[in-house]
Formats: structure tokens, C-alpha cells, sequence
């Protein structure tokens, strides 16, 4: 049985993937910092290779825009990608309440309900990206394309 609803997703999509977790201090709620922290040095990836999944209110519905944890969202650029005039960032009951998961462990993979979603086209430049594999600590490594098409996502630049 999976750990997480997110790893659940991706193995029954088929995805390949790794599972890669660390111990989360709890402490800590900079989340996106401390995964990039100990990804870069225990797998040798580069900073932009770590995703964060952030959650916006369109109004109307919530969205999921996926973008490198170094990076700010531009919610203006991310809105449009979704086909929207304006969004904010949603607030943490809705992102609970919506996705399944908790703040710091926000997957873009395996929500609760599945939000439409933008992935900056920056991952794509990589062969293997991670991104929260929905709890504090665990990360998951795939092909950008394969989350692409798992959360049936658009790319988009969404970056400020």
C-alpha cells in the first residue's frame, strides 16, 4: 500500500518514479528551503529542480500552479495560463480542505479534488524533477513531462 494518496496516484497511472524522504524539522515551516536543503546535497540536483506546489483562488474555483522552489509565482501570469483574469493565494483551510494535504506537503499529484493545474515551463528543461510527494519530508522524483501528464496540467511561464 502507498504512503501517501500522491505515490498511490502515480502507481497506478504507471509512472515511474522514486520516493526520496527525509526527516522534516518541525520547527521548520519553511518547507520548500528545507527540501531544497537536503535534495541538492543528497541527490546532487540543482535548486530548480525541487518544485513547490502552491495553491490560488481563481474566484470561482481553486488551481494548482507548480513552479521551482527559488522561484516567486507571478499569480497574474499563473491565473492566465488557467484561462482566468485574476488570482490569490487561497487560504490554508481551503488548501487543506480541497487538496487532502497539509501545508509543507502539498502534492501536485493525488489531490482530494483534482484542481486544474500549470507547471512553469522551466521543469520541462530537466529530465527528472520533485515535488512533494504529499507529506512533510517525502519527495518525489519523475519526469516532468509524466507530472505534466499526470495532473493534466498546463505549462505556462508563471514565474514573477
Amino acid at each position: 500500500m502507498a504512503a501517501t494518496p500522491a505515490i498511490a496516484a502515480l502507481e497506478k497511472a504507471g509512472i515511474a518514479h522514486d520516493v526520496h524522504r527525509y526527516g522534516h524539522d518541525p520547527r521548520s515551516d519553511a518547507y520548500g528551503d528545507e527540501a531544497v536543503a537536503v535534495m541538492t546535497e543528497r541527490l546532487g540536483v540543482a535548486p530548480e529542480q525541487i518544485l513547490k506546489t502552491l495553491v490560488i483562488d481563481l474566484g470561482s474555483t481553486l488551481a494548482v500552479a507548480v513552479l521551482p522552489v527559488p522561484a516567486r509565482l507571478s499569480v497574474k501570469a499563473a491565473a492566465a495560463a488557467l484561462g482566468s483574469s485574476k488570482a490569490v493565494m487561497a487560504q490554508a483551510r481551503d488548501v487543506t480542505r480541497s487538496t487532502g494535504y497539509v501545508l509543507g506537503g502539498v502534492s501536485p499529484v493525488g489531490q482530494r479534488t483534482r484542481l486544474p493545474t500549470v507547471v512553469d515551463e522551466s521543469a520541462l528543461a530537466w529530465p527528472m524533477v520533485l515535488c512533494s510527494g504529499g507529506r512533510r519530508g517525502v519527495e518525489i522524483a519523475l519526469a516532468p513531462t509524466d507530472l505534466v501528464a499526470v495532473t493534466d496540467a498546463v505549462t505556462a511561464s508563471v514565474l514573477a
